[in-house]
C-alpha cells in the first residue's frame, strides 16, 4: 500500500485487499505500506523491504491495491513483476481484476511487456533524429577538442617532470603525451625543425583528444 503525503490514509486500500484474500482464502503474511512517498520513487522503504522478502521466497502472491500503489511508470513496474517471477510469485491487483496466474492476468502483463518496449524504442528513434539533424546542422558532436603547448610539454618532460604531471598541468591525458612527446625529444632545445614538428604534434594531440 502507498499514499502521497502523510494527510492521506492507506485505510481504503487496506480494506479492500484485506477483503480480497478473505474472499480467496488467503493468509496475510504481511503488510507493507510507504506513507508520504510519491510512486515515482523507485526506491521506497517498504517496497525495498518487499523485494527483499520475495527474493527469499517469503510468498506466494503479492497483492496490491491498484497498479501505481506499485509503480508509476511501466518500466519500474515491469521491474518489479519481472523479480515477482523470478521468484515465484505471483501478482494480483484488486482493483483492475489483474492476477498473473490466471491466462488473462498473463496476457494484460504481457501487454504492459510490449507497451514498455515500444517507449523504449520511440525514445531511442527520437535519440537518433536529433543526433542525425544536429549533424546536418553543422553541430559537432562529442567532447571538446583539447589544445596543448606541445614546446611546453617537451620543456617540462626535459626538466625531470613525469607524465602524470604533465598531464595534469596540460589537461591532456598521459597516454597520449607519451604517444606524441618522445619523439621530439631527440631535437635541439631551440630551432625550426622543433617548431615544425611540434606544431604537427599539435594537431596530433587535438585528433587524439576528440572523441
Amino acid at each position: 500500500m502507498r499514499v502521497s503525503t502523510d494527510s492521506q490514509t492507506t485505510e481504503n486500500q487496506r480494506l479492500a485487499t484485506e477483503q480480497y484474500c478473505r474472499l480467496q482464502n488467503w493468509k496475510i503474511v504481511k503488510v507493507y505500506e510507504d506513507v508520504g512517498i510519491s510512486g515515482a520513487q523507485d526506491k521506497r522503504p517498504d517496497l525495498d523491504s518487499l523485494k527483499a522478502d520475495v527474493a527469499k521466497g517469503r510468498y506466494d502472491v503479492v497483492l496490491v491495491w491498484k497498479f501505481d500503489r506499485l509503480a508509476r511508470s511501466t518500466s519500474h513496474l515491469l521491474e518489479t513483476l519481472s523479480l515477482l517471477q523470478r521468484y515465484g510469485a505471483d501478482f494480483v491487483s484488486v482493483t483492475e481484476a489483474v492476477d498473473s496466474s490466471t491466462p488473462a492476468g498473463k496476457m494484460v502483463l504481457t501487454f504492459l511487456g510490449a507497451i514498455a518496449e515500444f517507449e523504449r524504442e520511440i525514445i531511442r528513434e527520437r535519440g537518433c533524429s536529433g543526433i542525425e539533424r544536429a549533424k546536418t546542422e553543422g553541430v559537432r558532436l562529442g567532447r571538446p577538442r583539447v589544445g596543448c603547448d606541445v614546446n611546453e610539454a617537451i620543456q617540462m618532460k626535459r626538466g625531470g617532470r613525469s607524465w602524470s604531471q604533465l598531464s595534469k598541468s596540460l589537461g591532456v591525458s598521459s597516454a597520449t603525451l607519451r604517444r606524441v612527446v618522445p619523439p621530439l625529444l631527440k631535437y635541439p632545445s631551440n630551432g625550426a625543425s622543433l617548431e615544425a614538428c611540434s606544431e604537427t604534434c599539435s594537431e596530433a594531440l587535438l585528433a587524439n583528444t576528440s572523441l
